[in-house]
């Protein structure tokens, strides 16, 4: 299984999901109470972060940084904005959805009732797919979490187990209307690398544009040596970009950061310049961010 931690983060690995919200302390009773995350720190966004995020607009809102009690270096921030009427979830391009360990799978349904979590997916062991089960649920902000049960590793890469009910984030699944250009974007930018490609019957998909069972996707696993990172997702023609409020941050789950080894990186075009910030996950550390080819939103901490 997956070593704990390094005390220096690797390169490619996942310190964090951003997600919007219409109300924030309904969602810390939900991350907080019932997943059972750790609250780090709560304020107003800065605005020098905000902008560095290409959302201006969204400076001055409350922000609320939480993390698993595992003490994995994984932020899970949330971030208070209005919900955005045209935005529905696995529809849109963008981040679909963050994938967190967990314990005792099964568990959970009757855990999130009564929180501002929906399930969109009960739990369910895969035919052929030994090495983790699966749930997925809505947040109250239309973010989409899954919260999977590792049990082994894949044959080719490794999968974290949990070690507190809720862990941290493994995988980002990421929607895109040319899912080998994105891919290859992100070998070109970030150096990381497609691995295997499936191509399957995604329920999820298939209900959220009214397509028979029949309709097949073919996603690719993003990864740095054994670290999974991404699953990238090849949307269908119906997809559309995110629609969000003009500068301020897309809706749902809105970013994704990462380590890098540097972020003197040629030809990247970052929103704004890289700064040093102190706050978790940063560790005064210096951090920029830059805009994918699906519009996604990925913010890249640097380890040197």
């Amino acid at each position: 299984m997956t070593a704990p931690f390094p005390d220096r983060p690797v390169h490619g690995q996942i310190l964090g999901g951003l997600s919007v919200t219409p109300d924030l302390d309904a969602a810390l009773a939900d991350y907080a109470g019932t997943l059972g995350l750790e609250l780090v720190e709560q304020g107003t966004l800065d605005a020098a972060l905000a902008e560095s995020w290409g959302c201006p607009r969204s400076a001055g809102t409350r922000i609320a940084t939480l993390r698993p009690s595992s003490g994995a270096p994984c932020a899970l921030r949330l971030v208070e904005q209005p919900d955005h009427p045209e935005f529905k979830p696995t529809t849109t391009h963008g981040w679909a959805a963050y994938e967190l360990t967990v314990r005792d799978v099964f568990g959970w349904p009757d855990r999130l009732d009564g929180s501002g979590f929906s399930i969109q997916g009960m739990p369910k062991e895969l035919e052929g797919m030994a090495y983790f089960v699966p749930m997925q649920a809505l947040g109250r902000g239309r973010e989409m979490i899954y919260l999977n049960e590792v049990r082994a590793d894949m044959p080719n890469c490794d999968l974290p187990i949990a070690r507190s009910d809720v862990d941290h984030i493994f995988i980002c699944i990421l929607a895109t209307p040319d899912r080998a250009a994105t891919v290859r974007w992100y070998e070109d930018t970030l150096k990381l690398k497609g691995v295997d490609t499936f191509n399957l019957s995604y329920k999820m998909i298939n209900n959220a544009f009214g397509l028979p069972d029949s309709h097949r996707t073919d996603l690719t696993m993003v990864q740095h040596g054994r670290m999974t990172i991404f699953e990238v997702d090849g949307y269908p023609a119906q997809a559309k970009p995110r629609a969000r409020h003009s500068g301020m941050l897309p809706p749902g789950n809105a970013l994704v950061s990462l380590a890098v080894d540097s972020l003197d990186l040629p030809d990247v075009a970052w929103i704004a310049p890289p700064q040093v910030r102190s706050e978790f996950p940063y560790g005064e550390r210096r951090c920029a961010t830059l805009a994918g080819p699906a519009g996604e939103l990925v913010e890249c901490i640097e380890y040197v």
